[in-house]
């Protein structure tokens, strides 16, 4: 039988334990939201500008020389590389470089850094893959009649582009958002206390693993289930708007 007065009792537990995830989560969702529309902005304008340089009905560039052309490669090649990296890695093993490996070339970094560096990362290359799908949805015409009229590129990235990409990414960043909630339960290993390390911590000492898991269960869908309905109203509205 599920003790139920046991975790009435003891749900306190987990109120340092629900901080300190929450914290871990919106710092490293945050820094991976500004990677990630970073990382795709550059390699969609980096792809355009190459084009818009080879077609002679595009609207006017400047003349990119050798040195620009091959820069312009570079930088594409090293996001890329650093979104496949970070999607193609567990978080576990990216967490244990930078806890433990870092240090070896004099990089101390204390273990909540770790955690939200290491999440920040590999949310950097799920959110540049969907803000990237967001931005080349826009017709290239579109863009076109943009800078024609004399709007900048960065212009067209926030009037033209951006408003119609969030839409399409929507279902995409809400789904990354909340995989790198449930991500959080792995930075246990740094030994913090998050709310899966409490829940370990109560079967160890009480032996009530049913219990635990409930309390723990309980937790993420306090923490999921709003977060998901507010992305949920967010993405209709949106849609509603294109």
């Amino acid at each position: 039988m599920i003790d139920w007065d046991f975790i009435i009792s003891h749900f306190y537990l987990f109120k340092g334990a629900l901080w300190l995830t929450l914290q871990i989560s919106a710092l490293g969702i945050a820094l991976s939201v500004i990677i990630g529309a970073i990382c795709a902005v550059v390699l969609v304008e980096t792809k355009d500008i190459h084009k818009s340089a080879s077609i002679d009905s595009a609207p006017a560039t400047r003349a990119h020389t050798p040195l620009m052309s091959a820069f312009l490669r570079a930088l594409r090649l090293v996001i890329s590389g650093y979104v496949e990296l970070s999607r193609n890695t567990p978080l576990l093993i990216q967490l244990f470089f930078l806890y433990f490996a870092l240090p070896k070339i004099g990089i101390k970094l204390d273990a909540f850094s770790c955690a939200v560096v290491g999440l920040a990362f590999l949310g950097g290359g799920y959110m540049c893959e969907a803000f990237r799908a967001g931005l080349e949805s826009v017709s290239r015409s579109q863009v076109e009649s943009a800078l024609s009229i004399g709007l900048s590129r960065f212009g067209v990235i926030c009037f033209v582009r951006a408003p119609q990409a969030l839409g399409v990414a929507m279902p995409a960043l809400s789904a990354n958002v909340i995989f790198l909630i449930k991500e959080t339960s792995i930075v246990g290993v740094l030994a913090l206390g998050d709310v899966l390390y409490v829940s370990k911590d109560i079967i160890d000492l009480y032996g009530k693993t049913y219990e635990a898991l409930i309390m723990l269960i309980a937790i993420y869908l306090v923490i999921l289930l709003p977060i998901s309905l507010v992305f949920g109203a967010v993405e209709s509205h949106l849609k509603k708007r294109i």
